[in-house]
């Protein structure tokens, strides 16, 4: 990884390592549905709660209208729920930002 990721302890190569069993579990319901795993996470995200607004970033024109597809997915009960539970389950490994980042956070 080559850009500011390279910077962020949650793309560390342990923490990766470590939150390999979300994203797997992402995947699975990703393929289930035939959309991505950015899809899947957008639309839980979007089943919370009325007022949660994600706000993904990208690049490339083909990411924002795969992630404008998020809001056409409707996750069942369980799906919802799965994931719900694998969060409170699995420990996510690395922080968000660097010290450094963190630092400037809420300035």
């Amino acid at each position: 990884m080559d850009d500011y990721r390279s910077t962020v302890p949650r793309f560390a190569e342990q923490a990766i390592e470590a939150n390999e069993k979300l994203v797997a579990l992402l995947g699975e319901l990703a393929a289930e549905k035939g959309v991505t795993s950015a899809q899947i996470a957008l639309a839980w995200l979007l089943a919370q709660k009325p007022w949660i607004v994600p706000i993904p970033g990208t690049t490339k024109m083909h990411r924002l209208e795969e992630n404008l597809g998020a809001a056409d997915i409707i996750l069942s009960q369980d799906d919802s729920l799965q994931i719900t539970q694998a969060l409170e389950t699995i420990k996510i490994v690395g922080e968000r930002y660097s010290p450094e980042h963190q630092a400037r956070v809420g300035r």
